[in-house]
């Protein structure tokens, strides 16, 4: 499954009375699996949704999620893995991470994680800022709000790499985005890894293909299929929209696809196009393009260089690509971020 945060609030929505706790990294110091602002929460039952670490910290967490249920008070937590010659806890990045469980009540509004969802699915980005209260005796001391980037006093640029600010030691602002959308123009069987690995990361698919035998809804679950041209796509289907790879096997309707990504390309962040060079020429003449016309990335030959001639490993190699863009990652080596 995935551990995004719409995620975890839609298991969140299906039982929102119950005595959840909500954990959250709020420092970290040296290496950690996940960064401040990451979130996971635990039910009574035992039940445990998202991930914190990976998967070093979730039992003892749980004990203290229990602990903090039966208290009906915050707690703080911290795990120290320092000092490699001290086996409490297996954490495998050797850093110090600071956490904290809160109950959620209708004394602390529940986070206010009934706004949180309903932001998120407006498709618009936001920040989420949580009190941390200096005692953590009562649960109306921790408190959250959501703050739209216009009624900020800072903006995104001011976080961290990590993607956090803590403006001072009792708050935590973390930044939210709704889940990344792409379109996937193309639904033969060399889709299928594509929208699986997609789904996965967390990302909404739509899937669009005019032809008959393609594009079945068994073939993809979890895509939202278009079953018709281009030119009937709803009005507003580019809203929200971060990535359109294109992938149809065939000039004419790549020609057409190609289009529609040069006219939205100025409000998304990537266009791939399956395929060799000299195929790429022959779209683009059909189209009347050119790469200059493109506002984004434009990757033709689609994905980077990792080897394989599988289905799986073109996904692979695609899907990296457009991760890495979204994400604006540097080409570096793991040992130069991991510090």
């Amino acid at each position: 499954m995935s551990h995004h945060i719409e995620d975890i609030l839609s298991h969140w929505q299906s039982a929102p009375t119950d005595d959840w706790v909500l954990a959250i990294i709020t420092r970290v110091q040296g290496s950690s699996y996940r960064k401040p602002g990451a979130m996971m929460l635990f039910h009574p039952l035992g039940r445990a949704i998202g991930m914190l670490s990976g998967g070093c910290l979730e039992g003892d967490l749980r004990r203290h999620a229990q602990m903090a249920i039966q208290k009906r008070q915050a707690m703080l937590v911290q795990y120290d893995a320092s000092d490699e010659t001290d086996a409490s806890y297996h954490l495998g990045c050797g850093g110090i991470v600071d956490l904290m469980l809160v109950p959620l009540s209708r004394d602390n509004h529940y986070l206010h994680f009934h706004q949180l969802a309903e932001q998120l699915h407006k498709g618009e980005s936001f920040f989420y800022q949580l009190t941390l209260p200096r005692r953590y005796t009562d649960l109306a001391n921790v408190s959250a709000k959501i703050v739209e980037y216009c009624d900020a006093a800072f903006s995104v640029d001011d976080f961290t790499r990590a993607g956090i600010l803590q403006t001072d030691r009792s708050e935590l602002v973390v930044p939210m985005r709704p889940r990344f959308r792409i379109a996937i123009f193309g639904g033969g069987l060399d889709a299928q890894p594509m929208v699986s690995m997609a789904l996965n990361l967390g990302w909404q698919i739509d899937l669009i293909d005019e032809r008959a035998s393609y594009a079945r809804n068994y073939d993809f679950p979890g895509a939202k299929i278009f079953k018709h041209s281009i030119d009937d796509l709803p009005d507003n289907f580019a809203d929200n929209l971060d990535g359109v790879i294109i992938m149809q096997h065939n000039l004419e309707l790549d020609a057409k696809a190609l289009v529609f990504a040069c006219q939205v390309s100025e409000n998304i962040l990537y266009v791939a196009l399956l395929g060799p060079a000299h195929r790429r020429d022959k779209v683009l003449k059909k189209s009347g393009l050119s790469l200059a016309d493109f506002s984004c990335p434009f990757a033709a030959p689609a994905g980077i260089a990792l080897g394989g001639e599988l289905p799986e490993s073109v996904a692979l190699s695609i899907l990296s690509q457009c991760h890495g863009v979204f994400h604006k990652a540097e080409q570096v080596s793991l040992d130069k971020v991991m510090l």
